[in-house]
């Protein structure tokens, strides 16, 4: 009889540290998983700054202006344009 409780005693003790390991485990992958979320948040702000920056640098206006001022370029006059018919 001694000998079963000693083993029921075991497996009580196995037990209950196999569910603190569990717990203890599901939290750091929560937490990790929070702090991933969090990166990822960041990662979006960034993402749509970059994508505002781009615009900006693409602009028609802003290109343009640095055709003419560092290119030296400049529309063509009207003899200059060739039109073709399909």
């Amino acid at each position: 009889m001694a000998r079963l409780n000693l083993i029921l005693l075991i497996a009580v003790l196995l037990s209950a540290l196999a569910v603190v390991s569990s717990n203890h485990r599901a939290r750091k992958l929560v937490t990790e998983f929070e702090r991933e979320q969090e990166r990822m948040r960041a990662l979006e702000v960034e993402w749509g700054q970059l994508q505002l920056e781009q615009s900006t640098w693409a602009a028609h206006a802003r290109v343009e202006q640095i055709a003419r001022d560092k290119l030296g370029m400049r529309p063509p006059r009207a003899n200059q344009i060739i039109s073709i018919q399909p």
